[in-house]
């Protein structure tokens, strides 16, 4: 198998993007998120197509998974069950689309062995602040937006800005840390950002890869992620000489959630200058500045000890996560009491879990 070799130090990064064995049930796909590092899925594609495998889940039984919880809450309550601006309630009008997204995916992983971890949020740090509120300011007029698109009765628009809106809340966090407590399935949250702590735990072993749509992971130093239905097209050029630092380098050159982007640089042009120049300080000193306007306190130092050192919480304590037996009375009380699920379908997911845990993956779970 041939990787992309990013790293001397840290081996290999393995792209993997994972697809239902099942003929005719596909995992549903799930809208972009604008956030992360800007147009790296596809540079990844164009410049580096020998880093991407595809894999069935099955691939992975037995494996342990880090997974951003915030990150799948959000695409859970983008698309789960939505119709417009409706979403799956319970019987007092509460959402629970996050917690069947949830429930759902949890299931299918340990079906196919695999063991996940889910990490929440912690503080993000100060350099981000400018991109939290970009994302509010965008939030806020798709609300308005929606505003208008129902009152015209424009049913497009009204789907469009309807996602737009989504707000991840603590609420909703807490939510799916319950149900995650009862499913038997550990988590925990970050000191800072999620993806940092995920690939801290990469790294250091304690799981054997990252399950995220969120490409910051791989500037933090994952060496091997996990995409759903992700799909490569283009087979061009290898990126053969790029150590981890000077692949950090490109992607905040690229545009990142901690520094804006300079005009007229994007992915592609981010990459020719990295290879030609080697790292960001020779290529502010060498570019056209008539052409490309830096700011004069653009904060790439900052960024990029963000992504090279970021602040965890993991290896504290020598904490090692733990996988248990659902608790079925906790499980059904939260889910079908509590928030209106189908009793049927809860036991006949529990029933699965534990002729999971009974059957040929049981050493896998203790």
């Amino acid at each position: 198998m041939t990787l992309l070799r990013i790293s001397t130090t840290q081996g290999y990064v393995q792209l993997s993007f994972l697809e239902n064995q099942r003929a005719g049930r596909q995992t549903p796909r799930l809208p972009p998120i604008t956030m992360g590092i800007k147009g790296l899925t596809k540079l990844l594609t164009d410049h580096a197509p020998a880093c991407i495998v595809e894999r069935t889940y099955k691939s992975y039984s037995g494996c342990k998974v880090a997974i951003d919880a915030n990150l799948s809450i959000y695409q859970f309550l983008t698309v789960v069950g939505r119709k417009g601006t409706t979403l799956l309630t319970n019987e007092a009008g509460e959402v629970t689309s996050h917690l069947q997204g949830m429930f759902l995916r949890t299931v299918k992983l340990l079906e196919a062995g695999i063991k996940p971890l889910y990490v929440f949020d912690g503080c993000p740090p100060d350099l981000k602040k400018a991109e939290i509120n970009r994302r509010d300011f965008i939030r806020e007029t798709a609300m308005f937006d929606l505003s208008t698109a129902i009152e015209n009765g424009e049913i497009e628009d009204i789907e469009k800005f309807s996602k737009r809106s989504v707000k991840v809340t603590k609420k909703h966090q807490e939510d799916c840390r319950i149900l995650l407590h009862f499913m038997g399935v550990p988590s925990f949250q970050a000191a800072g950002e999620a993806e940092a702590e995920c690939a801290v735990l990469c790294k250091s072993g304690k799981v054997h890869a990252v399950l995220s749509d969120d490409m910051d992971s791989l500037v933090f130093g994952t060496p091997k992620l996990l995409r759903y239905n992700w799909r490569a097209r283009a087979r061009k050029f290898p990126i053969l000489e790029f150590d981890l630092m000077k692949f950090i380098d490109m992607c905040i050159l690229s545009g990142c959630d901690y520094c804006d982007t300079i005009k007229g640089i994007g992915p592609q042009t981010a990459l020719k200058l990295v290879r030609k120049h080697g790292n960001l300080e020779d290529v502010l000193e060498n570019i056209n500045r008539e052409r490309y306007q830096v700011a004069d306190c653009w904060p790439f130092q900052e960024a990029r000890m963000l992504f090279k050192d970021p602040l965890v919480n993991v290896l504290e304590n020598g904490w090692e996560p733990e996988w248990v037996h659902p608790d079925e009375g906790g499980l059904k009380s939260f889910l079908v009491d509590e928030n209106s699920f189908r009793p049927d379908r809860i036991e006949m997911a529990i029933n699965k879990i534990n002729a999971i845990i009974r059957g040929h993956l049981k050493e896998a779970f203790t």
